[in-house]
């Protein structure tokens, strides 16, 4: 699962640069194209917003995979190693069920309901560029099992040093 993890992390990292390489030569042009030329595009305002989505949605992915976001951990620090151990996977669960909820399932029936509607600055259904939601809450899901297989592993491992048995 860690050499899965790697992977994963690689390729994604790969498509961050990517599109972020994409955003920066899209807003590019269209500074360009508006500034010196006097004739703005009409697509690339339109792939730039959804390229800045994809890159958000699949920066995030990228983040919790690699447990970079945001945790203020000073009441969990304070409990018993059970008890934030419970935490750790409560956390975890909640991630699960939001993350397929939300961004997996509600993120699917967007792109179905989407599926036929057109840009008019470009030539792509709209229903394509609304496949990032559900793709990164497969990401995410992902992730939060890793994690949570961690926090199993940490008990474990506690457990084999000669600690009682946790969660």
């Amino acid at each position: 699962m860690t050499r899965v993890k790697r992977s994963l992390d690689v390729a994604l990292q790969w498509v961050c640069i990517v599109l972020l390489a994409l955003l920066v030569l899209t807003v590019a042009w269209q500074v360009f194209t508006r500034q010196v030329l006097s004739a703005p595009s009409g697509w690339s305002e339109e792939l730039a917003k959804y390229v800045f989505i994809w890159l958000g949605l699949f920066g995030s992915a990228l983040v919790f995979g690699e447990r970079g976001h945001i945790a203020i951990d000073v009441a969990v620090r304070r409990l018993p190693e059970r008890a934030q151990r419970w935490n750790a996977v409560l956390g975890q669960l909640v991630i699960i069920v939001f993350a397929a909820l939300v961004l997996v399932y509600g993120g699917w029936k967007v792109s179905a309901l989407a599926w036929d509607q057109n840009l008019t600055g470009l030539p792509v259904n709209v229903g394509w560029l609304y496949t990032a939601l559900p793709a990164s809450g497969v990401l995410v899901v992902y992730y939060a099992v890793y994690h949570l297989v961690a926090v199993g592993r940490r008990a474990e491992s506690a457990t084999a040093d000669g600690e009682p048995e946790a969660v």
